[in-house]
C-alpha cells in the first residue's frame, strides 16, 4: 500500500510539473500527511518507512480487527440469548420504528442495546491484555515490582471476577441497567473491575469510535434482519476463543439473514 501510495504521489508530482500547476486539488488522506512527514528534512521527528508500516498496521488492526470481533461477539451472545435479542429488538422498534434504520445518534434513547454491548465487553474484551511498564519500583500485595518491567493486565480475567460481578459467566445486559448491580459502570477506564479499553493515558485511543460504531452496527442488523443458525433450528452458538492479540472467535459465526423490513428504507 505504501509503494502504490508513493508510486502515485511520483506520478502527480510529475503532473503537476507539465501542466505547471503549483500544487494539488485534491486533499491528503493520513498516508500522504505521513508521508510528506518522512520526506521533511526539517522535521524534529524523523519518519521510517518501517515507522509509517508500523503505524498503518497498528490502525488497521485496532481500529478494524477488534471492533470486527465485538459485532460478532455481541450478535452471537445475542443469538444465544433470545429473551436478550426480542429486548434489544423491541427496543429499537419502539424508539427508531420501521421508516429508518437504526443509527449512531439513536443510541442515548437505546439504553438496552448499549447494556448489551457493556455486557458483551465485560465477557469478550476485543483486547483482553493490556500492556504497561513500570516507571518506578512499586510493591503491590505483597510483591515487588521492579523499575522498567513489562506488566501484563487480564483485563479478560478481571471482567469475570466473582469478588466484582454476580454470575460472572453469564451474560446478563439487565445488570448494567437502573436498579441492577452494576448500574453507572462505564467501560472507560474509571472502574478498574470493568476495562476493556484499558485505562489511562495508554487507554486505546480508538475507544470513543468503538463506543458508537459496533452498537449502532448491530442495531442495524438486529433491526433490519432475523437471523438462524446455518445448520437451521434453534442451536447453540459455540463461543469458543481463538489465538491472538485480538480476541476473535476460533470458528467464524455462520448465520442466515432473512429481511424483516421490505423495501429497506433509507439511512438517515
Amino acid at each position: 500500500m505504501i509503494k502504490h501510495k508513493e508510486e502515485a504521489r511520483a506520478a502527480k508530482k510529475k503532473e503537476l510539473e507539465v501542466d505547471g500547476a503549483g500544487g494539488g486539488g485534491s486533499g491528503k488522506d493520513l498516508l500522504d500527511i505521513l508521508l510528506d512527514k518522512a520526506e521533511d528534512g526539517a522535521a524534529e521527528v524523523k519518519l521510517s518507512r518501517d515507522n509509517i508500516k508500523a503505524f498503518i498496521i497498528d490502525v488497521v488492526t485496532a481500529g478494524s480487527d477488534t471492533s470486527a470481533a465485538m459485532v460478532e461477539w455481541m450478535l452471537a451472545e445475542l443469538m444465544n440469548h433470545p429473551e436478550a435479542l426480542r429486548k434489544v429488538r423491541d427496543e429499537i422498534d419502539g424508539v427508531v420504528g420501521r421508516d429508518r434504520i437504526a443509527g449512531e445518534a439513536d443510541l442515548p434513547s437505546l439504553p438496552y442495546l448499549q447494556a448489551a454491548y457493556k455486557e458483551t465487553l465485560r465477557l469478550r474484551p476485543a483486547a483482553p491484555i493490556a500492556h504497561r511498564q513500570s516507571t518506578e519500583e512499586i510493591h503491590i500485595r505483597g510483591y515487588r515490582v521492579p523499575a522498567q518491567t513489562s506488566v501484563f493486565i487480564n483485563v479478560w480475567s478481571i471482567g469475570r471476577d466473582p469478588a466484582y460481578w454476580d454470575e460472572p459467566l453469564e451474560f446478563r445486559p439487565e445488570r448494567f441497567l437502573a436498579g441492577g448491580g452494576s448500574e453507572g459502570l462505564e467501560p472507560r477506564g474509571q472502574h478498574f473491575q470493568f476495562m476493556p479499553f484499558g485505562s489511562g493515558r495508554r487507554g486505546c485511543p480508538g475507544m470513543g469510535l468503538a463506543l458508537q460504531s459496533v452498537p449502532a452496527v448491530v442495531a442495524a442488523l438486529v433491526q433490519c434482519f432475523d437471523w438462524e443458525c446455518s445448520t437451521g433450528g434453534r442451536m447453540e452458538i459455540d463461543m469458543e476463543e481463538g489465538d491472538g492479540l485480538v480476541c476473535a472467535r476460533k470458528h467464524p459465526l455462520l448465520l442466515h439473514a432473512h429481511p424483516r423490513l421490505t423495501p429497506f428504507p433509507p439511512l438517515l
